[in-house]
C-alpha cells in the first residue's frame, strides 16, 4: 500500500496562514526539521517566533530584508540579493539562531517568495550567533557523471555552515538526468558510517526550453528496509514537498524537458551534525561506472562552477 498519503503535500495541502507551505513537527511522525515557504508582495513581510528551532533564510525568488531579534535581545539585518528564481544560480542566505524573533521583508519591486528551513537546536548549551552567508561563499559541487550528473549548491553544510542541527543545500537536475542517486539512506546512527536525520525534499520544476502547455513535472522514490517499511513514489510540480522520515531515497528523476530543482533540509537526533549515508546495496555499483563518463556540460546552470 502506498504511504504518499502520509509523506506527499502538494503545494497549498500544508498552507498555514501567510505560508504556503508549511511542514512543522504537528505532522504526526515528524520531529527534528521544519520547511516554510511565503510569496510576498513588494514591502509586505512574515514574522516568526523561532522557539527551540533555528532558521536558514534561503531567497527562492527575489531579494529580502531579514530582521532578527536574538534571545539577549541583540538586533541582527541583513539584505539577501537573492535571485531570480532557484534555476539562476547559487543564493546568499542568512542563519539565524534558535530563541530569536524574525521578520522577513520582500525587498523588491515584484513577487518574491522565500524558504524558512528550520532544524530543532538542542544540542549546543547556548544559540549559536547571527550569520550571513554571501552567494560567493557558496561552494557550487558537480556530483554523479552522464545522465546521474547534476549541481549541488551547499549553502547549509557542516564544512560551510556552522549551526547546532541543520543540514541544507539545493540541487539542480538537468532534464532526462536522476539525483538522488544511487538510492541512499540515513536513519541509523553508526559512528563514522551512518548518522539519524529525517529529510525535506521541496520541489520546483520548468520546463527546459519554453513551450506552449507545457505542464513540468518531476518524480521522487522512496521506499523502506524489511524492518521498517515505506513505499513512496510521487510525481512532483512546484511548490510540492515529500518527506523522507526513514529508509531509501532516490532517485529523484527529471524527464526529459524538465528541469528539476530540489531544496533539502535534514537534522536529527544524533550529538555528531554530519550527513552520512548508505548506499542501497544492491545500486551502489553505478558509482564506479562514473569513472568512464563525462559530467553533464550543461552543468553548472545559472551560474559559475
Amino acid at each position: 500500500m502506498s504511504d504518499n498519503g502520509r509523506w506527499v503535500y502538494p503545494f497549498g495541502s500544508s498552507g498555514d496562514g501567510d505560508f504556503q507551505v508549511s511542514i512543522t513537527d504537528d505532522l504526526c511522525g515528524w520531529q527534528h526539521t521544519s520547511l516554510r515557504v511565503a510569496t510576498l508582495a513588494p514591502a509586505v513581510q512574515v514574522s516568526l517566533d523561532l522557539g527551540d528551532s533555528e532558521v536558514i533564510v534561503v531567497p527562492l525568488q527575489g531579494s529580502f530584508d531579514v530582521t532578527a531579534v536574538d534571545h539577549v535581545g541583540e538586533r541582527h539585518e541583513a539584505r539577501l540579493a537573492g535571485r531570480t528564481s532557484v534555476f539562476a544560480g547559487a543564493t546568499d542566505v542568512a542563519y539565524v539562531p534558535r530563541g530569536a524573533s524574525l521578520t522577513v521583508r520582500n525587498a523588491g519591486v515584484g513577487p518574491a517568495k522565500v524558504a524558512l528551513c528550520g532544524a530543532k537546536a538542542t544540542k549546543q548549551s547556548m544559540p549559536l550567533p547571527f550569520r550571513y552567508v554571501a552567494a560567493a561563499d557558496v561552494p557550487v559541487e558537480l556530483r554523479g557523471a552522464g545522465m546521474a550528473s547534476r549541481e549541488v549548491r551547499n549553502f547549509g553544510v557542516p564544512q560551510v555552515l556552522d549551526a547546532d542541527s541543520i543540514i541544507a543545500c539545493e540541487v539542480i537536475t538537468p532534464a532526462g538526468n536522476w539525483s538522488s542517486y544511487p538510492p541512499h539512506k540515513h536513519d541509523e546512527e553508526r559512528d563514522g558510517v551512518e548518522t539519524e536525520l529525517e529529510e525535506v525534499y521541496y520541489f520546483e520544476v520548468r520546463a527546459e526550453s519554453p513551450a506552449d502547455g507545457a505542464d513540468p513535472l518531476g518524480y521522487q522514490r522512496v521506499y523502506g528496509t524489511r524492518e521498517r517499511p515505506l513505499d513512496v513514489f510521487a510525481e512532483v510540480r512546484s511548490g510540492d514537498v515529500v518527506l523522507v522520515p526513514h529508509g531509501w531515497h532516490g532517485p529523484a528523476m527529471a524527464p526529459p524537458g524538465y528541469d528539476l530543482y530540489y531544496l533539502n533540509v535534514m537534522a536529527g537526533p544524533g550529538a555528531t551534525r554530519a550527513w552520512l549515508i548508505c548506499d542501497d546495496p544492491a545500486h551502489t555499483w553505478v558509482r564506479d561506472s562514473w569513472a568512464k563518463q563525462d559530467v553533464d556540460p550543461r552543468l553548472p546552470i545559472g551560474g559559475p562552477r
